[in-house]
């Protein structure tokens, strides 16, 4: 059980995804075998360069993932408290710089931003991206968890709303989203614990609740679509690993994809990896990030899910302090980000949002109570 205040957690979370999106930006796409001959184990923030565009980035620069966290962060702070898809529409318009898409962005983001700033409804826009299964919202809703702390409901609502920015209605992308965002809204209350917080997830996202009159597993096995089911499956067999050694030889049998676009980044596969590495290392938010920038294909998103997953559960306390500064210089100088606030000012900005909430919920029971 977790003894970290909530205004900690909340930073936790941001510097895990943070961090861990940084330092397995690096190795993005590798093999885990490539990462054990180049750096033994993977523990430390390097600079790398993406997209074959000459920019070497500095250590601790973070990437596409983080900069759509960062424009959800910037809606949240701004309003106030939880946001739909029109409020983050607006900041993508003003706030995406004209070099992101393909600098720091996903290419076929600036093809979602050109018609975001035409008057097709923010709902509609995720209709227009070509891979709907893909982590790209599972991998950076942490905002949307955040901001509904322990509103395991209001998550799940945020998240099929605000998500179609990225991914089509309903969509599988979506719903393995909402594992993310459930487990972040679960790690914050009081008294949360690695096991409630997958008991939130199992109890609240198990799509066999929802086809009436059948309880024969028909759900499940009609092409094997239910994600709690996965995860059960991950987590068992999963359970003896003891390090990112083990776990990585566990799931290669099982996630193996190769040859079609995006292919490590879909967010059954991230999602999935990063519940178990959260489960493994028992919420500590050093060790998840160091395990899952060791795993290989796509270590920045897993760490980011992990990461997220064990900061809203531990807090900040195993960070190194050295790794919260490099990221933020390294954002300070950062040529593509939409926002250049620190890892204390993201958090503390959605804290303070979230505050504003509970006062606003406060006051109208008030108001309302007879």
């Amino acid at each position: 059980m977790s003894a970290s205040t909530l205004r900690d957690k909340f930073y936790g979370c941001i510097c895990g995804a943070h961090i861990g999106s940084a330092m397995g930006a690096v190795v993005e796409g590798w093999s885990y075998q490539k990462i054990e001959e180049v750096y033994g184990t993977l523990d430390a923030l390097y600079p790398y360069e993406h997209y074959n565009n000459g920019w070497m980035r500095a250590a601790g620069t973070t990437e596409d993932g983080i900069d759509r966290q960062k424009l959800m962060i910037t809606a949240i702070i701004e309003k106030g408290g939880r946001v739909n898809a029109e409020d983050v529409r607006k900041i993508w318009v003003r706030d995406i710089q004209p070099g992101a898409p393909g600098g720091i962005c996903e290419p076929f983001e600036g093809e979602l931003l050109k018609i975001a700033k035409t008057v097709v409804p923010a709902r509609e826009l995720g209709r227009f991206c070509d891979y709907s299964g893909l982590n790209s919202f599972s991998r950076a809703c942490h905002p949307i968890g955040l901001i509904n702390a322990g509103d395991i409901q209001g998550a799940i609502e945020d998240v099929m709303e605000v998500g179609q920015l990225y991914q089509t209605t309903n969509s599988r992308g979506l719903k393995w989203a909402c594992v993310t965002a459930v487990g972040i809204a679960s790690a914050t209350k009081p008294g949360a614990t690695v096991d409630s917080v997958l008991q939130d997830i199992f109890d609240n996202l198990d799509e066999r609740a929802h086809v009436e009159g059948r309880d024969d597993g028909w759900y499940a096995d009609y092409a094997g679509l239910n994600l709690v089911d996965e995860l059960k499956g991950a987590l068992e067999y999963t359970k003896d690993c003891r390090d990112h050694k083990d776990i990585r030889e566990a799931f290669q049998a099982h996630y193996n994809g190769i040859g079609m676009p995006y292919n490590v980044s879909y967010a059954n596969e991230v999602v999935t990896k990063g519940v178990c590495i959260f489960k493994m290392t028992g919420g500590n938010l050093k060790k998840a990030i160091i395990t899952a920038v060791n795993l290989g294909r796509d270590t920045d998103c897993v760490a980011a899910v992990a990461a997220g997953l064990s900061g809203a559960l531990d807090g900040t306390a195993s960070l190194p302090k050295e790794w919260i500064e490099q990221v933020d210089y390294a954002t300070s100088i950062h040529r593509f980000t939409n926002n250049k606030r620190t890892l204390r000012e993201h958090a503390d900005g959605l804290y303070n949002a979230f505050k504003n909430r509970l006062h606003t919920m406060t006051a109208y029971a008030d108001q309302m109570e007879y």
